[in-house]
């Protein structure tokens, strides 16, 4: 009985150990925002150690001035609070989650401290007619948006996550392994795979 009872443990941290790092990680931040969302503080702290350098170089990437990088930074981590409860497992990881709003964030900085000068700019290009080329091209480009977030469904969520990173934030490989704490190798592998993966969801030839 005590040798099932030894051979039985024995498979389950064997079991354990086979769990790759970088999904092991994933599951403790979903489970980090799941306390986050119940109100709990310390769960927080334990996030924000654990993300806000990456949510900082991704700041600090598209606003360049350390100053505002810090701000922001501050004020992504009071919305991930607030949105905690709102955040669904099944529509992506926990980075991908806190990485698209760390970006939106930055640009929404980078696009209201420019308001007063677009606003200038606007008053001197009223009377400028519209270019019906550029609101057909315009359309087209949001059909094709369409698409390809329809394709990114298809992908896992790993995949998603690096190929989110790679093609839509703009990162390097190298970078994106930084940000996702993974190896160089297993992100080339995910990105690979999930483009690989897209061709094929939106009938695009090799």
């Amino acid at each position: 009985m005590l040798d099932a009872v030894a051979s039985e443990e024995t498979s389950t941290e064997a079991r354990a150990q086979q769990i790759p790092a970088g999904d092991s990680a994933a599951v403790e931040l979903q489970q980090l925002v799941a306390r986050i969302a119940s109100g709990d503080q310390l769960a927080f702290g334990d996030f924000y150690d654990r993300l806000a350098p990456r949510v900082f170089a991704i700041v600090r990437r598209v606003l360049v001035d350390p100053s505002q990088s810090e701000e922001v930074t501050q004020e992504i981590f009071v919305e991930l609070w607030q949105s905690a409860p709102r955040y669904a497992p099944n529509k992506g990881g926990v980075t991908t989650w806190v990485m698209t709003i760390a970006h939106r964030r930055a640009v929404d900085r980078v696009r209201a401290s420019q308001a007063s000068r677009d606003r200038d700019l606007r008053v001197g290009i009223r009377d400028h007619t519209i270019d019906y080329d550029s609101v057909s091209e315009t359309a087209e480009l949001r059909l094709e948006n369409q698409r390809v977030k329809k394709a990114l469904a298809k992908l896992t969520d790993l995949q998603k996550e690096a190929v989110t990173l790679a093609y839509y934030g703009g990162y390097s490989h190298s970078e994106v392994s930084e940000l996702l704490g993974v190896p160089l190798g297993t992100v080339k592998t995910r990105i690979r795979d999930g483009m690989i993966r897209l061709r094929d969801e939106m009938g695009v030839a090799s």
